[in-house]
């Protein structure tokens, strides 16, 4: 019997070491500042980029030309050696994620890519004298738009007016 009692004082104290912890760990929590907001994304400018993709893509390359200040650029970049791939990436003013994706790659591989797994719908609608085709089913939707040897996809989180917002501002030059 003598054995048990130094059993129980090593359980007990165990408990209440645990119990300091916790207690420790909960006041770090609270007055410690923390920030669980989104992160501020940076701005990027993409007119150096655009530039030169326009005048080393084989086809014309779309940018966007008088969306509101509040859309802010967050990635660009060209590949012309993975089949002149042109990638915009904007964060719209509702905090969703829109990117236009340009390339000479087959059509059904770069939707399937740009859209990550979208697939197309029977719904077209006219842009600017162009008829995009809507894509959904995919973690983004999307609107496609093939011509002149390249497919054009205005892809992202947001909804349809918002993707079509954006393709209504692209002018390909």
């Amino acid at each position: 019997m003598a054995g048990s009692n130094g059993k129980q004082k090593t359980v007990r104290d165990m408990i209440l070491s645990l119990g300091l912890i916790g207690i420790a760990a909960a006041v770090i929590y609270i007055f410690i500042p923390h920030d669980d907001s989104t992160p501020d994304l940076p701005k990027v400018d993409y007119r150096v980029e655009l530039l030169t993709a326009r005048r080393a893509a084989p086809y014309p390359v779309a940018a966007p030309e008088g969306l509101s200040g509040s859309w802010k650029a967050t990635s660009v970049r060209y590949r012309g050696d993975q089949f002149d791939a042109w990638h915009l990436g904007f964060h719209a003013p509702d905090g969703e994620y829109v990117q236009i994706e340009q390339s000479t790659q087959k059509p059904s591989t770069f939707i399937d890519a740009a859209s990550q797994g979208g697939k197309a719908t029977k719904t077209t609608q006219k842009i600017d004298g162009r008829t995009w085709t809507r894509y959904t089913g995919g973690r983004y939707d999307a609107l496609v738009l093939t011509e002149k040897g390249a497919t054009t996809v205005v892809a992202g989180t947001g909804t349809f007016a918002r993707l079509t917002q954006m393709a209504e501002a692209l002018k390909m030059a």
